[in-house]
């Protein structure tokens, strides 16, 4: 009798399944139910099986890929839940903040006057945050909306991290290369405490040549980490009433030094 071999999977096919099957969760809604009780727009109910499946698979494929946002993304949401309870705490117990959470902005194209924040002079918060957007052809649109947070409340919280980020580029003087990127992620998991943002700390330096490594251990990772710690929560900031004010006021406001250096601009990439 002809016996049929059982063919074995390739090597790159058995890689990608995990990828795969975070993909179909994260896109397909035959597996999971999206917003019950109204719990928040785009919402998707998910089990804690579901949520360690998500988490193990969406880690791997940000490992492969760190520009994999949408990874990026389900990996924040799905082993967030701790660090966003505090952060909350930390917001409700800052006037400030309390009022981000009461009022819930958003960070949008939609939310922004352009045309007044490029009137405002050099050296304010709101002209050095557009000069970024500009120079590094980025903008707040980008950032994903969240899914996966079973609370609406700390949902809003992770949505506003996200559109916060680019603001603390302009706040901390780093541009969006490799190098400005891991800094940055120095600097929020000192401050925030997301599992997915020490992550990104501890494997980025592993993408930076020998001579950025040198300056990310011995200047910028000290200093982001020094800051990120001493810092007033980042998230209780009402950005956009603050463009008017100078970049080295609000700085000091929050207790966060200028940086040691600045990274070259070259090789701009998205995170």
């Amino acid at each position: 009798k002809c016996i049929k071999k059982k063919r074995r999977q390739k090597p790159h096919t058995q890689k990608h399944h995990t990828t795969l099957l975070v993909h179909r969760l994260f896109t397909s809604g035959a597996e999971l139910t999206y917003s019950y009780n109204g719990l928040y727009p785009g919402h998707i109910q998910t089990n804690s099986f579901q949520k360690a499946l998500l988490a193990v698979g969406s880690g791997v494929a940000a490992l492969q890929d760190p520009y994999r946002h949408d990874m990026v993304a389900v990996l924040g949401e799905t082993t967030g839940h701790l660090a966003l309870i505090n952060l909350r705490e930390r917001m409700k117990n800052d006037p400030e903040g309390y009022t981000i959470l009461t009022e819930r902005p958003r960070i949008r194209l939609s939310t922004l006057d352009l045309e007044k924040m490029a009137s405002l002079p050099d050296g304010s918060f709101g002209r050095e945050y557009l000069r970024f957007l500009e120079e590094n052809k980025v903008t707040p649109d980008s950032r994903a909306e969240v899914k996966f947070v079973d609370n609406e409340e700390l949902a809003y919280i992770m949505l506003r991290y996200r559109e916060v980020h680019d603001l603390l580029h302009t706040l901390l003087g780093m541009p969006t290369n490799m190098l400005g990127e891991v800094a940055v992620k120095w600097f929020e998991a000192a401050q925030t405490g997301l599992p997915m943002c020490a992550l990104g700390a501890v494997l980025g330096p592993l993408r930076l040549n020998a001579s950025r490594l040198q300056s990310l251990f011995t200047s910028l990772g000290p200093w982001a980490l020094q800051n990120g710690r001493r810092a007033r929560c980042v998230l209780s900031i009402f950005y956009e009433r603050r463009w008017e004010q100078s970049l080295e006021d609000l700085r000091r406001e929050l207790n966060i030094e200028p940086p040691p250096l600045t990274p070259s601009a070259s090789n701009k990439r998205r995170t």
